[in-house]
């Protein structure tokens, strides 16, 4: 990933969708050659000479000012999750060579943890989306297809973008595919920003690239957003519809890890069709035992 080129990028889509008078311009009905603000009026807007932005926009700059940075936020009428992204284009990391990594592995007790959760399906993430480990629950209602021990193995564990992605049974998964790919790629946008020196990162995003074109059209409009929480709808093999909540809990470290959690409303259509999808979990009772098996012996 090319941060000067990404934040070069990010720009042009960002000064593309603002219109002359969305910002106080007065375009006076003259034909524009360019959808949205010229690089001059961005540049008047945020108090930089013209010569000066175009040397960012075509990635020749790279030591932009925290104030010039906040000036191009404000006149591009970014949200919070956009300005911290062109913080972090802005500023790629630079730490040279990096060691080799070792594969990221869920800790014993945030595999306890979600163990204790019981009947809240629960994934653990890294930074990438792949998948370290998963609870029953959480097995069961985004890849039961896929071997239970699938996480396991580091060197094709699942990941949660390729499976939106690449694999048909996930895609079908999603009645409102298209949402929820937006919400993918908007998070992975905010991700590559702010770890641009993640080859293997750069791997995930170069597959995607290749070989979905619906990827490579919601990455190429820049969409930015972190997407901590809120709801998803499911259609699941087992059970049919389901509506549920999710949340992201993020871990204090810097191992970018975290869990994905999705819960139901109580007493829902979709509470009690994620209750169902848990009975096809639980193991079958024993068979009961003849009345006259506990009789004392005489």
């Amino acid at each position: 990933m090319d941060a000067p080129m990404g934040l070069g990028e990010f720009l042009r889509t960002r000064r593309a969708r603002l219109r002359p008078e969305d910002v106080g311009l007065v375009s006076y009905g003259a034909r524009r050659r360019v959808p949205g603000l010229r690089r001059e009026e961005l540049a008047r807007l945020a108090g930089v000479s013209a010569a000066y932005y175009t040397r960012l926009e075509q990635g020749q700059s790279n030591n932009a000012s925290a104030a010039v940075l906040d000036a191009l936020a404000h006149a591009l009428q970014l949200s919070d999750d956009e300005h911290a992204h062109l913080r972090n284009l802005a500023r790629p990391s630079r730490t040279g060579r990096r060691p080799p990594e070792r594969p990221a592995c869920a800790r014993p007790g945030t595999r306890q943890l979600i163990g204790a959760m019981g009947t809240v399906p629960a994934i653990v993430l890294d930074r990438r989306s792949d998948i370290l480990a998963w609870n029953p629950a959480g097995h069961a209602l985004i890849a039961g297809h896929l071997d239970f021990a699938a996480p396991d193995s580091h060197c094709d564990r699942p990941n949660l973008q390729r499976l939106l992605f690449l694999d048909p049974h996930t895609r079908e998964l999603y009645p409102r595919w298209e949402e929820e790919a937006k919400r993918a790629v908007s998070s992975l946008r905010l991700m590559a920003g702010r770890y641009s020196d993640d080859r293997r990162f750069a791997e995930l995003i170069g597959e995607l690239l290749l070989k979905s074109p619906e990827f490579a059209t919601l990455w190429q409009r820049h969409p930015v957003h972190n997407c901590v929480c809120g709801t998803k709808s499911f259609h699941h093999p087992l059970v049919g519809p389901l509506d549920l909540s999710f949340e992201s809990l993020h871990m204090p470290d810097d191992s970018g890890q975290w869990i994905l959690m999705y819960s139901a409303e109580a007493g829902s259509p979709s509470d009690s069709a994620l209750r169902l999808l848990l009975d096809f979990l639980a193991p079958p009772s024993a068979d009961p035992v003849p009345a006259h098996a506990t009789e004392p012996l005489r």
